[in-house]
């Protein structure tokens, strides 16, 4: 369906402004802001190569994407993967992290990685792939390098000593390996990227008072050193460790020179130092060259065979050492503009340059579909709806409110990223701050905001009506089931139960105050809707016999009191709410001292709400207590229970003509409550139920369609401890 976005911080507003359309009509976004989305999404559609993020700074690389890194406004560190297919995925923000293995990225728990421990490896070939978690702290060990998905290269402090070792996690098991050949006095171990199955690895050696450093090449996969070489000091500070097929080099600092390269021809074994200068901020190797640079200066590569030098890149800032043995610079060439640049051996061993990325800011995050209902039925669907947003990238999360245009009510959650795909959805219950959020029109707004804080953000608002099927016990205008209780101070309160509590028993999601000065009363009752608007109202007998009603306003509370009939003190029950006539309204029954019943037919007026009274017949005098309840049995129209002064309670099914079939016996003892309300429908399975509200415990008694049964007693933590409180529950 077509939409416009709309922003958030006017959003309240614009829903509320354009109710009248109807559910579903959209608000308008403001023209700037479209022709800015419009922009971008062509700025994006023209776009060859993927984002580096302008303003971010380099984290790694791997053979399929590469590594940025930012800061929030919170100062919080945002890490972001793009691939080079322009796919971009955010990770935890880790306190360190190293890359290698290909696409693996390592998340610690160290800001130096050589004293990560707590350690998540993340191969970032198939980003929605969980990670594998590697604790070397039970192995008292540190991170060296990564080796693979589920496997990295670590110092293990031991009883014998510093080792080195391979540790691996197999499903929920960790092992490790030995490497062998090195000095039994190695430690400070550090390493290179991982190629072709080995591992440079850098090293101290030698007594306390004469420590050197030391270079060996790993073969990982026969755990032995095939390789050693000689360093003036350990370099672990320095780091720089490279090899290909003909050198190996590492970086080290001289007095005087500043920054040196120092090389070894693997099959010659003849070492060179290159001296870059003091004011060199990357260098890396590619075969038999020397890639170093400045980002003042331009990026060169020196041949450690001939001594040939070459600029490749006007300047650079930083390295990456790639596992298949290219350097990626983050820099920018002469006739480019800023971005990634990945520097390879061509077939006769000369570097090559090939820009990777463009350094730009992301493309605009924009909304593309909207998958929100206009309107729901939550009897329909189980009291939820399920909400969506396809969104142009999943790299950000969605804030989404639901706002009531009536009384404002709101309801906020945050939407994150979908495992896989772009399409942020989420489930709501129905609810708002726990308690069942009432029906009419919502203004369902989006905000999208990428992970790592940059841009815009994108919105979107929406018309969404909610409606549940009418409940003549509902007071708030949410489809549950209301009841109401006096206490001694004649305060009346009204508590609000769930339609769909969680673990199914029924329970009050919240009690409200719903008016006082009711102790004037000596009779209340529910008696549905007298204006047949679909809100429950009450009407009242006070000391002299006038009858008022009360009108429910469908938010919990009722309007002044309307007086509609004198004379009712001769009443001594009243049962209200069925329609016992089936013509769609709810009626009233009452029985006189002398025991008669009487029928009063719903005429749909508020000023004059009964019939003239008809009378039903006599003998209703063994009843203490009668409740209008529904069509609890499946007849046509509502029913009538009452109990005599024994406790037992009969069930009379309406006729459909305000009469009743004859009575049926449904069970005993229920003299152990002071009240039984017909409460409409608890529990939403389409037959209306009752509360029972007692010293000796509240229970609520679900209909179950059977005549000689008709009802399965449920506990409920409605009125818990307080049996004794109420002395009229309606």
């Amino acid at each position: 369906m077509q939409f416009r976005s709309t922003r958030l911080a006017l959003a309240v507003t614009a829903v509320l402004a354009v109710t009248t359309l109807g559910a579903g009509t959209l608000a308008t976004a403001p023209t700037a802001f479209a022709a800015g989305t419009a922009a971008a999404s062509a700025e994006q559609a023209a776009a060859t190569l993927p984002v580096y993020p302008e303003g971010s700074t380099p984290g790694g690389v791997g053979t399929s994407g590469f590594l940025s890194f930012s800061f929030d406004a919170d100062s919080n560190r945002k890490l972001l993967w793009t691939s080079y297919d322009g796919t971009r995925t955010s990770l935890q923000s880790p306190t360190g992290w190293a890359t290698g293995a290909g696409d693996v990225v390592v998340l610690g728990d160290e800001n130096w990685i050589y004293e990560m421990q707590s350690l998540t490896l993340r191969n970032m070939a198939v980003p929605s792939a969980p990670g594998v978690a590697i604790d070397l702290r039970p192995l008292n060990g540190k991170y060296v390098a990564v080796l693979s998905p589920t496997s990295v290269l670590a110092q293990l402090t031991t009883e014998a000593g510093v080792e080195l070792h391979v540790v691996s996690k197999d499903g929920g098991t960790t092992t490790t390996r030995k490497i062998a050949g090195l000095p039994a006095d190695a430690t400070e171990f550090f390493g290179s990227k991982a190629q072709d199955g080995h591992v440079l690895v850098g090293y101290e050696k030698g007594p306390a008072d004469l420590r050197t450093g030391g270079r060996a090449m790993v073969d990982v996969t026969a755990g032995t050193v095939t390789e050693t070489y000689a360093s003036a000091e350990s370099g672990r500070g320095f780091g720089g460790l490279q090899f290909s097929a003909s050198h190996v080099a590492w970086y080290e600092v001289e007095t005087g020179a500043g920054g040196v390269v120092v090389s070894v021809d693997r099959k010659t074994r003849e070492a060179k130092r290159t001296v870059l200068g003091g004011h060199t901020s990357l260098t890396a190797l590619v075969g038999d060259w020397v890639v170093y640079g400045h980002p003042t200066t331009p990026v060169r590569a020196v041949s450690l065979t001939t001594g040939e030098s070459r600029d490749l890149l006007a300047y650079g800032s930083e390295a990456m050492s790639v596992s298949d043995g290219t350097v990626v610079v983050h820099g920018r060439r002469s006739a480019d503009d800023k971005g990634l640049f990945r520097i390879a051996a061509a077939a006769d061993g000369t570097p090559t340059v090939t820009k990777v990325a463009e350094e730009g800011q992301l493309p605009a995050l924009t909304i593309e579909q909207t998958h929100v209902p206009d309107a729901v039925n939550l009897d329909q669907t189980g009291g939820k709806a399920t909400l969506g947003w396809t969104l142009s990238d999943r790299e950000a999360y969605l804030d989404v409110t639901l706002t009531h245009t009536v009384t404002g009510k709101e309801f906020r959650t945050r939407v994150d990223a979908p495992a896989e795909g772009t399409r942020f959805s989420f489930t709501w219950n129905g609810t708002i701050g726990g308690v069942d959020a009432p029906n009419g029109t919502y203004g369902v707004e989006a905000e999208a905001t990428r992970l790592d804080g940059t841009g815009e953000p994108a919105y979107q608002g929406w018309l969404m009506n909610v409606t549940r099927t009418a409940n003549p016990h509902d007071y708030s205008d949410n489809g549950s089931t209301d009841v109401l209780a006096r206490d001694a101070a004649g305060v009346l309160w009204r508590d609000d139960l769930r339609d769909r509590p969680a673990d199914g028993t029924p329970s009050s999601a919240q009690r409200t105050r719903a008016g006082y000065g009711w102790q004037t009363y000596k009779q209340v009752e529910a008696v549905g809707s007298i204006a047949g608007n679909e809100v429950g109202d009450l009407v009242a007998v006070d000391g002299a016999g006038a009858l008022y009603h009360y009108l429910g306003k469908g938010d919990g509370t009722f309007t002044a009191r309307q007086k509609v009939g004198t004379g009712w003190q001769i009443y001594n029950k009243l049962a209200g709410g069925s329609d016992l006539n089936g013509d769609g309204r709810a009626d009233l029954v009452a029985t006189d001292t002398a025991g008669v019943l009487w029928f009063y037919k719903g005429t749909g007026s508020t000023t004059a709400p009964y019939a003239p009274r008809v009378r039903v017949g006599g003998g209703w005098q063994i009843y203490n207590h009668i409740t209008a309840l529904g069509n609890i049995a499946g007849t046509a129209s509502g029913d009538l229970v009452a109990r005599d002064t024994a406790g037992v309670l009969w069930l009379y099914q309406g006729n459909g003509t305000g009469g009743f079939a004859p009575r049926v016996k449904i069970g005993g003892g229920w003299n152990a409550f002071t009240q039984l309300v017909g409460a409409g429908d608890i529990d939403n399975d389409g037959r209306p139920d009752m509360v029972a509200y007692g010293s000796g415990g509240t229970y609520v008694y679900r209909s179950t369609g059977s005549v000689t049964a008709p009802f399965s007693r449920q506990t409920t933590t409605l009125y818990a401890g307080e049996g004794t409180k109420f002395n009229s529950v309606v």
